[in-house]
């Protein structure tokens, strides 16, 4: 955890564009880019105010490598902490290359992966939590994913940990405190009100551990299965839903023999359908490895679809996919309804609850097919602020600490001793802490930078 050096790295995408952006960071940034930039004004870098832009040259001796804008920020008034300049140039790699090197042989080190997240993690300038959030940040694809990502980046998560682990240890020190007068059988802290706490504690961390699993579908795309017998129209309603010939559409039974796969965004999330074999009974090997899979993706997909023609629905196969599967959250969608009269759709919609009448080939019924989705996927959630676990590292530290609570609260019900009780209340200090890194090591900072992109 060395950061007396200064290092340097690229902070935009590699290869050739229209400009890209250096980054350098240390306590000789300022200084090692002074002697290479000659401004178009007569002040050198060292005499400007922080947080400005300065039109200029960067030289190499005699030779100048190119017209460049430098952007500098002051220590403590920086992403890093540190003093830290960005130099704006033509997007060559050439150019680039030329820069970077320049500025290594005048004592910089390439930055490692996430060095400058770290650094500004390691002067106080984000949590750990939030820090992770840049990454996510980066990686968000969608407006939900990036929603979630800038929540915890501005601190969501991390106030909220912040102050159940501060209520925590404010009990924590009077039962500690306890064991200094444990002779003289007294208790400082009120065990109603600690109760209570306890309560409170485990209700949050409940609340956030059922969060991840949304979360988890929301940052990697929520899995939908689409599922039926053949020749209902399956391919034709993914077709339709991504507006794309995506799927072979054919009058042959059995055309689809394996999953096909794609994602859209619908309101701002991320779904990936999944379009199965039709689920029959087959002599055709190769059709039945298929139907295997549509079996797997049942299993593995959050939402399903079940698809049916209007005129024929089956409702023996239904009942059976539906008692088969009553963990999972099944749409019946009756596609078709072009091809049949009015008698029969208000036979179907008494026949079954909470289903969706379409026509995949005209594109009747679509769009609402799209705000149910979005509706049974819980995205919904998202509007209500509320705080959304993505993290398997900090779903794992969750988990302990609420085992550690339970833990304490077991001992409070059968009135264990506060030596006892004191251990596991450190024990879910330890997991809180670990989350914003309130409690870290070197081993767990470096496997999580690692992960990030150089020059962030």
């Amino acid at each position: 955890m060395i950061q007396n050096d200064t290092i340097i790295a690229l902070a935009t995408a590699s290869g050739a564009g229209a400009i890209a952006v250096i980054r350098i960071s240390g306590a000789k940034a300022i200084t090692l880019v002074s002697e290479h930039f000659k401004p178009v004004t007569t002040k050198t870098l060292k005499e400007q105010k922080s947080h400005t832009i300065h039109l200029g040259h960067i030289v190499d001796g005699e030779t100048l490598l190119d017209e460049v804008l430098v952007s500098i920020f002051k220590n403590p008034r920086s992403y890093t902490g540190e003093d830290v300049i960005e130099i704006s140039c033509h997007g060559s790699s050439y150019i680039q290359q030329q820069i970077i090197q320049l500025f290594l042989r005048q004592g910089c080190r390439m930055a490692a992966a996430g060095e400058f997240t770290m650094r500004a993690f390691l002067n106080g300038k984000m949590d750990l939590s939030q820090a992770e959030a840049v990454a996510d940040l980066i990686a968000s694809d969608s407006e939900a994913a990036h929603q979630i990502a800038m929540q915890q980046m501005r601190g969501g998560f991390s106030s909220t940990i912040n102050e159940l682990r501060q209520e925590l240890l404010n009990f924590a020190s009077l039962i500690e405190l306890e064991l200094d007068f444990s002779g003289e059988d007294v208790e400082f802290a009120d065990r109603t009100q600690f109760n209570q706490l306890l309560q409170k504690i485990t209700k949050v961390l409940k609340d956030l551990i059922d969060s991840f699993a949304l979360g988890n579908v929301i940052k990697n795309g929520i899995p939908i299965a689409i599922v039926g017998e053949p020749n209902v129209g399956k391919s034709t309603l993914l077709n339709a839903i991504l507006n794309e010939e995506r799927a072979i559409v054919s009058d042959i039974p059995g055309t689809t023999r394996d999953t096909i796969e794609d994602q859209i965004a619908i309101g701002g999330v991320n779904f990936r359908f999944i379009d199965t074999a039709g689920l029959r009974e087959t002599s055709d090997k190769v059709e039945q490895i298929g139907i295997a899979r549509a079996f797997e993706k049942i299993e593995q997909a959050q939402l399903v679809i079940y698809l049916f023609e209007a005129s024929n629905d089956k409702e023996a196969e239904i009942k059976t996919l539906q008692e088969k599967y009553q963990d999972k959250n099944i749409l019946l969608i009756a596609n078709k309804v072009d091809e049949v009269n009015q008698q029969r759709i208000a036979t179907l919609q008494n026949r079954y609850s909470r289903l969706q009448l379409i026509s995949a080939k005209t594109g009747q019924g679509i769009e609402e097919l799209k705000n149910t989705l979005l509706t049974l996927s819980s995205a919904g959630a998202l509007g209500k602020n509320d705080t959304i676990i993505t993290n398997n590292r900090h779903y794992d530290a969750l988990l302990k600490a609420l085992e550690s609570i339970q833990r304490v609260k077991e001992g409070m019900d059968i009135e264990l001793s506060s030596d006892l009780m004191a251990i596991d209340i450190r024990e879910a200090l330890y997991h809180l802490g670990e989350i914003t890194g309130s409690v870290s090591t070197d081993d767990l900072l470096g496997n999580i930078f690692s992960n990030f992109c150089i020059g962030k």
